[in-house]
């Protein structure tokens, strides 16, 4: 977790949806998707959609695990308010 100017980000590591991460309340989410060691996106996406931050930004994908059809497929789970940014 981080907070800067009272914008709040969690950028989650190697993990998988936990109940204490369901609790989060953050302005920004930063999570994996690419499901080996890591939540794969649609459990990426359950976990957004708990905690409805502002922004989600998938990562963890196209190099060695996943794709960016996963990202896209992140994307397409998240419910609004939520806004998905999709960096490569």
């Amino acid at each position: 977790m981080i907070t800067i100017d009272n914008f709040s980000i969690y950028i989650a590591g190697d993990s998988d949806v936990i109940e204490e991460a369901k609790k989060l309340k953050v302005n920004l989410m930063i999570l994996p998707i690419g499901g080996v060691y890591t939540m794969n996106f649609k459990e990426a996406a359950e976990l957004v959609n708990i905690t409805r931050p502002d922004y989600a930004i998938p990562y963890h994908f196209g190099d060695i695990v996943g794709s960016i059809d996963d990202a896209i497929n992140f994307k397409s789970l998240i419910k609004p308010p939520t806004v998905v940014e999709i960096k490569r």
